[in-house]
C-alpha cells in the first residue's frame, strides 16, 4: 500500500471516532486512512524494517594503542575477543550526537520527511543525562522533530531487539506508522581505562532504523521473541550512580561509577541462552538455519558469536561479524552490523536476517526481519 501525503487533515476517523490521521494520508480505500482505520476495515498492516543507518566516531583505539595504557597485548586481546579496534566518541560528543547521526542517515535513505517520523525510541545504557530529559527526546531536537512520542529504553546490548519489538507492537496495533528506533552509546564515559578485562571489549557508536508498513509478510518484523531474568543481575552491572549508590567522592573513589562485568559467567550463560532463544524462534516459524541469509548476533565477542554460529549451523558465510572493527557497542552492535553488510553489498533487499542479542538485565532476544530498504 502506497500513503499518500495529502493537505494537512484534523478530521475524526469515521469508524474509531479519533483524530489519528495527523497530515492527511490517504489509500484507495479511504481519504483519512492511518494505519489504526485501514486494520480496523479488516486488512492486515505488517511492520517493516524500511532503512537502516549507522555513526562511528572518528577517533579509533587500537589493541597497540591499549597496550600503552594497560597491562595487555594485541595478540592476548585477539585470542580471547577478536577484537581489534574500537571508536572513542570525543569528549564533547554525547549519545545523543551519535544517535542523531545515524538516524539522519536512516532517515534520508528512507525516503521520508522528517515530518512523517510520528515515535522515536532510544536504547541506550549511556545517557546524556541520568534522569531527565531522555536522550531520545535530546535526538528529536536535533533531528528538528517535535510533537511526536519520544523516549529511552535501558536493555544493555538487547536494547534494538527490545525497540524493535515495541515498534512492531506500535504499528501493528494502528498506533504508529513511522517509527525511528536507536541504539545508541557512549560506553568509553563508563569503562574504567585502568581495568583491562573490560576496557579492551567496549567502543562508541550508533545504529538507527526506520520501521515502517507494508501489506507482505515475507517483508516484515516476521516474529520477535524478548525476555530478561533479574536473577543474573550482578554479571553486567554499573553500582553506582543510581539511588542505591548515588554519586558521591567515595563512589567515584572506588570506581564504582564504572561498568563491572563476570566475564567467565557471562560467557557460558551467553551461549546456552542464545543457542536456546534462536532454536526456539526458529522452531515455532517451522524454519531451519538453511532459510536465513544473514545470522546478526550481538557484537560481543567474537568467541561467542563463533560458539552460537557453530551450534546452530550457520557457514560462516552466513555470520555477520563486526566485531573486530568496532569492538561491542551494547545497543548500537546490531544495527551497526546490519549497516556494515548493507554498505559492503552483501546485505539486499528482501534478505531474511535473524538477530539475536544478550545483555545486562540479564536481557536477551532473538528476531526474524526481512530487510525491506530499496536503493
Amino acid at each position: 500500500m502506497s500513503w499518500q501525503k495529502q493537505s494537512y487533515c484534523d478530521q475524526k476517523c469515521n469508524i474509531s471516532g479519533y483524530i489519528i490521521c495527523r497530515f492527511g494520508y490517504q489509500s484507495g480505500y479511504c481519504r483519512q486512512d492511518s494505519p489504526l482505520q485501514y486494520r480496523l476495515k479488516g486488512f492486515t498492516l505488517y511492520a517493516s524494517f524500511k532503512a537502516i543507518g549507522a555513526y562511528v566516531p572518528s577517533k579509533s583505539l587500537t589493541n597497540r594503542d591499549l597496550e600503552k595504557m594497560v597491562d595487555t597485548s594485541d595478540e592476548w586481546i585477539r585470542q580471547r575477543t577478536g577484537i581489534e579496534n574500537r571508536y572513542i566518541a570525543a569528549e564533547d560528543e554525547y549519545t545523543s550526537d551519535l544517535g542523531a547521526k545515524a538516524a539522519e542517515l536512516a532517515i534520508s535513505r528512507s525516503g521520508l520527511a522528517k515530518e512523517e517520523i510520528d515515535m522515536i525510541i532510544c536504547a541506550t545504557i549511556t545517557p546524556d543525562y541520568l534522569c531527565m530529559p531522555s536522550t531520545a527526546c535530546v535526538i528529536a531536537d536535533k533531528l528538528g522533530i517535535s510533537n511526536v512520542m519520544a523516549f529511552d529504553i535501558s536493555a544493555a546490548c538487547s536494547g534494538f531487539v527490545y525497540a524493535l519489538n515495541i515498534a512492531k507492537a506500535f504499528i501493528e496495533s494502528g498506533l504508529k506508522k513511522n517509527v525511528l528506533i536507536i541504539g545508541a552509546e557512549k560506553l568509553s564515559a563508563i569503562i574504567d581505562y585502568s581495568d583491562r578485562t573490560t576496557c579492551i571489549l567496549f567502543g562508541d557508536g550508533a545504529g538507527a532504523a526506520i520501521i515502517g508498513t507494508t501489506e507482505e509478510r515475507e517483508a516484515s518484523l516476521l516474529d520477535i521473541h524478548t525476555s530478561a531474568d533479574g536473577a543474573f543481575q550482578d554479571f553486567l552491572i554499573t553500582p553506582g550512580g543510581g539511588v542505591k549508590n548515588p554519586c558521591s567522592p567515595d563512589v567515584i573513589d572506588r570506581h564504582l561509577h564504572y561498568l563491572k562485568m563476570k566475564g567467565n559467567e557471562t560467557f557460558k550463560l551467553a551461549v546456552n541462552t542464545l543457542t536456546k532463544d534462536v532454536t526456539r524462534i526458529l522452531e515455532k516459524n517451522s524454519l531451519s538455519s538453511e532459510h536465513i541469509d544473514f545470522f546478526v548476533p550481538h557484537q560481543a565477542n567474537f568467541r561467542i558469536i563463533d560458539a552460537v554460529g557453530r551450534k546452530l549451523k550457520f557457514t560462516k558465510e552466513q555470520v555477520v561479524l563486526t566485531v573486530h572493527k568496532y569492538g561491542n557497542t551494547s545497543a548500537a552492535s546490531i544495527p551497526m552490523a546490519i549497516n556494515d553488510w548493507y554498505e559492503s553489498g552483501k546485505l539486499k533487499h528482501g534478505d531474511l536476517m535473524l538477530l539475536d542479542t544478550f545483555g545486562g538485565g540479564l536481557t536477551w532476544g532473538s528476531a526474524l526481519v526481512y530487510f525491506n530498504q530499496r536503493d
